[in-house]
């Protein structure tokens, strides 16, 4: 196993890393400073995209036109030809502290992202569904900081977080509605040394990998919630996971350069990087594009 940084753009709040199989391409974001990032499987040819405020999370569309993106007043589209940015819904309008944070496509298209409070305190955030249609729909409420949606491969169970409850959840998945019940805790995270779960990705064998951020470690689980492995990073503040490249073997990682509040902990100099880890004997399955 190797860990390399392929991009060093020093992040203030690195997410979202998301392989194209199509244009073989990585993106990822800067939540904090507004940024949509772009390069190569091995960090070459980067181009990058300003948004108008915090950046959640983003998804293609399923034209490779652009992104649906989830900023912090809601989904919006990005035209990556003109770097116009269109409003789509915003589906917190009373809510003025929240914003919209991590988010995946499902296997039909659709897009997935929750809310969160900015001082991560307060559970006034909720799960969305954005519809190819741009319909959007309320999944469930509650949440603090929503983080790491993503399925097993065989689109049976949605897995999602609330990183400061401690806990990632398992639902059962209608792949055919949308749709996602019976809420049941799949693990809870030891939080003892700091960390939280942040953004997660399942691999091909059905794992569930998931970022513990300011613990600088991610952790394996298997189907049944037990954990597989766990990998110690060169930072701290390590945020979200995604299998890319060619062959799907490598799990790219996001980090962050700055903390978002003072009581998080500051890291050395590889900070904001875009990490890829490879030699782990492991595959991902391919991200969906959004739309019908």
């Amino acid at each position: 196993m190797k860990i390399e940084v392929v991009v060093d753009v020093k992040t203030t709040l690195g997410e979202g890393p998301l392989w194209d199989v199509e244009q073989e391409r990585v993106y990822w974001i800067d939540s904090f400073d507004g940024r949509v990032f772009r390069a190569t499987a091995e960090g070459h040819e980067i181009r990058s995209w300003d948004v108008p405020m915090k950046i959640g999370s983003m998804a293609l569309r399923k034209d490779g036109s652009g992104a649906v993106v989830s900023l912090q007043r809601g989904f919006h589209l990005l035209d990556f030809a003109t770097g116009d940015v269109t409003l789509i819904h915003d589906p917190e309008p009373d809510k003025p502290m929240n914003r919209l944070n991590d988010g995946k496509v499902d296997r039909r298209g659709r897009f997935f992202a929750g809310s969160m409070d900015t001082m991560e305190e307060g559970p006034s955030g909720s799960l969305y569904r954005l519809d190819p249609d741009f319909t959007v729909t309320k999944v469930d409420s509650g949440i603090i900081c929503s983080n790491g949606p993503c399925w097993s491969p065989d689109d049976r169970i949605f897995y999602f977080a609330d990183t400061w409850t401690g806990e990632i959840w398992a639902y059962d998945y209608d792949i055919a509605t949308g749709t996602a019940t019976n809420r049941r805790t799949f693990v809870r995270v030891d939080t003892r040394r700091g960390g939280a779960a942040d953004g997660s990705t399942v691999d091909a064998e059905g794992f569930l990998w998931n970022a513990l951020v300011y613990d600088g470690r991610l952790v394996r689980y298997a189907p049944d919630g037990s954990i597989d492995r766990i990998i110690d990073m060169p930072v701290k503040k390590v945020t979200s996971v995604m299998f890319g490249g060619p062959k799907l073997d490598v799990l790219y990682v996001t980090s962050m350069a700055k903390p978002p509040l003072p009581r998080f902990p500051g890291d050395g100099v590889m900070r904001g990087s875009l990490f890829a880890i490879t030699g782990l004997g492991v595959t991902g399955t391919p991200e969906p594009r959004f739309g019908g």
